[in-house]
């Protein structure tokens, strides 16, 4: 017999629309071999509201030595990781990038850098722009992706005007915890401030979060739901892989069942979103990751992340082809 909290939850099946109380509801008291009918409802979702399955490519452009303290982040200054570090890639390497992920049938290209961001227009940030001049020149067809941290509104504009398709802008967790689970050397404030500026310029967004810090259900519940009223075309859900050096080096990894019920909780609350799995998928989650894709996610991350390894685009491309059999 199917749970009553997730009878309820099956209106939105039909248009309706799931608040925070009965988010908050299915987070704290649906376990077990209930959490199954959950995803096989978050999938249904999925193929009714939302586009196939899908996945995107994302490329480190420049590593390492960020000056902002983010807990979770190998990137950063503040924590001895032992990753490769280096500066801004030439245009030329990241469009090398980018045509071999274009050739295995990737659409959607991430171009990414570490640091706080860019609030002026300066020579580096020149760069940035003509690369994505040069993306756009010789990859038409290519949707391209900038996440390269905090914006003022004149550079968000520059990026509008030099062929920025979508940006990411992750939250990473509740808004009312961000300065005790994330980070201190910037606020959530200006996160969101950039993600409006792009809004007015016409570029879509990209904003998720992270699991596994240390956050509640209240937490993730919170963030799904500024997520969805920040009006955002995508939410990429990154599952933590506790980094050596980093503050959460020790934390324990989440629970396979957890993550479902979060990511299909995600998607209840966001029934049309596009809603990517990002990092932690097969580094983390491994056998579970199909399990979890059918928790009502309709995006991937695909050849590796931003100092972890990936599986092959290949591989992944034939993994899609099943999955959206489901």
């Amino acid at each position: 017999m199917l749970n009553p909290i997730i009878e309820n939850a099956y209106k939105v099946l039909d248009g309706g629309v799931l608040t925070r109380e009965e988010a908050l509801e299915i987070a704290e008291k649906i376990d077990g071999e209930d959490i199954l009918d959950l995803v096989s409802l978050a999938n249904k979702v999925r193929k009714k509201f939302a586009r196939e399955i899908a996945p995107c490519s994302i490329l480190n452009a420049k590593s390492g030595v960020c000056a902002q303290n983010c807990r979770f982040c190998a990137q950063s200054r503040h924590h001895n990781t032992g990753i490769e570090t280096y500066d801004l890639l030439p245009a030329e390497e990241v469009l090398e990038a980018a045509r071999k992920a274009y050739d295995t049938g990737v659409r959607a290209f991430g171009y990414v850098t570490s640091g706080y961001g860019y609030k002026t227009v300066t020579p580096e940030f020149r760069q940035i722009l003509d690369t994505l001049d040069l993306l756009h020149k010789e990859l038409p067809e290519l949707k391209i992706c900038v996440s390269i941290g905090i914006l003022s509104r004149e550079t968000a504009k520059l990026l509008a005007e030099h062929h920025a398709w979508r940006y990411n802008m992750n939250l990473q967790t509740s808004p009312k915890r961000y300065a005790e689970l994330i980070a201190d050397t910037h606020t959530i404030e200006d996160k969101i401030a950039t993600i409006k500026y792009l809004q007015e310029f016409g570029v879509t967004n990209c904003t998720g979060g992270i699991f596994g810090l240390g956050e509640n259900w209240e937490d993730r519940v919170d963030m799904a739901f500024v997520i969805r009223d920040l009006n955002v075309e995508g939410t990429p859900l990154n599952v933590l892989l506790p980094i050596k050096g980093t503050p959460l080096e020790g934390r324990e990894i989440m629970a396979p069942a957890d993550v479902a019920k979060a990511f299909a909780i995600f998607r209840l609350v966001n029934p049309a979103g596009m809603i990517k799995f990002a990092a932690g998928r097969e580094t983390v989650m491994k056998d579970f990751q199909g399990l979890l894709m059918l928790s009502g996610l309709n995006s991937m991350i695909t050849g590796g992340y931003l100092t972890t390894r990936g599986r092959s685009v290949e591989d992944d491309v034939k993994f899609i082809e099943q999955l959206n059999r489901f």
